[in-house]
């Protein structure tokens, strides 16, 4: 009987299935479920310790999507770079144009990869499934099951995994998780498991704020039983931030960037460029510096912030009415 569930032989009968399913592609036995350990009512994935990332620091970048998490995350890993940090950007995402405007290029994503060869790991090379993108910037696009099926948890867990087999996270300063959307599930959140400091992306508008709101409580949840701890927020393509700081402020959050609505981001990714490699006009010349203050900031260590998430109708009530 699987050690998975005793108490439940049909389940355990369904989990012994699995892990031989498992086994027969070398992916090993299904990671133990702890229910309710990350919060009430969660059923989660809990990380194999052989799995922790060690070495690096580790951020994960969330938000509403279509707020500009891949340009942030793209930027923000040149800036490191420019520091003269060894960088590793992995998108989570199907949709894998995380690293677009590292590259200048789509690449496959590992999940793609690793169907090719029939989940047999030890055939592949790293460039098989990771490019080198601008100023150094190591890349890879994690993608995610096919819609409607599986779990964006157990893709990270395999890119991390498969990382670890070719020792990529021994020669790695910085690792930035570019993950999708909001976190509406488990597998969503779980590069918060590898993360040390989580950065949300964020617009000054309700929906995006609102969103910041549940990505707040995501982490919450996951820093109970991981090093996870929030970082603050990044107000993205806003000439304004008072919605921003008014929510911060109520919540005791922190604004630590500020990337104004300028086309100079826009222009950048229609041609497949980080700022840093675009012409030197004044508005890119000055994002480029926040990025840069970002990055300083980042990895200098930032405090470890506990905010208070808002019930729905309190935010409404903060931010949903005049």
């Amino acid at each position: 009987m699987s050690p998975l569930d005793t108490k439940n032989p049909p389940a355990a009968r369904a989990n012994a299935r699995e892990a031989e399913g498992l086994a027969k592609r070398g992916l090993g036995a299904p990671p133990v479920l702890n229910k309710g350990e990350d919060g009430e009512g969660s059923v989660q994935v809990h990380q194999d310790a052989s799995m922790k990332i060690e070495g690096a620091t580790v951020f994960s970048v969330y938000g509403k999507g279509g707020i500009g998490k891949s340009t942030t995350s793209s930027n923000l890993s040149a800036a490191f770079s420019k520091l003269g940090k060894r960088v590793l950007q992995i998108g989570c995402d199907p949709k894998h144009d995380s690293t677009f405007t590292l590259t200048g290029h789509l690449q496959p994503t590992v999940i793609d990869i690793l169907k090719e060869v029939d989940f047999h790991a030890e055939e592949l090379r790293p460039e098989d499934f990771m490019t080198e993108g601008y100023n150094g910037v190591m890349c890879i696009e994690a993608g995610g099951p096919p819609a409607g099926t599986g779990c964006g948890g157990y893709v990270v867990g395999q890119t991390v995994k498969l990382l670890k087999q070719h020792h990529l996270l021994e020669d790695t300063d910085v690792v930035i998780f570019d993950v999708l959307g909001d976190v509406v599930c488990g597998g969503f959140a779980a590069p918060l498991q590898h993360a040390d400091r989580a950065v949300i992306v964020t617009a000054n508008d309700f929906d995006s704020i609102y969103a910041m709101n549940r990505i707040i409580a995501a982490v919450q949840a996951k820093s109970k039983n991981y090093n996870v701890r929030l970082a603050g927020c990044v107000a993205n393509r806003s000439r304004e931030t008072d919605e921003v700081d008014r929510y911060c402020n109520e919540v005791g959050f922190k604004r630590i960037a500020h990337m104004p609505d300028v086309d100079a981001i826009r222009r950048s990714r229609l041609k497949k460029k980080t700022l840093f490699e675009m012409p030197d006009d004044e508005d890119i010349v000055q994002c480029r510096a926040e990025y840069i203050r970002l990055a300083e900031l980042l990895y200098a260590g930032t405090d470890p912030l506990a905010p208070a998430p808002m019930e729905d109708r309190d935010i409404f009530e903060l931010l949903g009415f005049d």
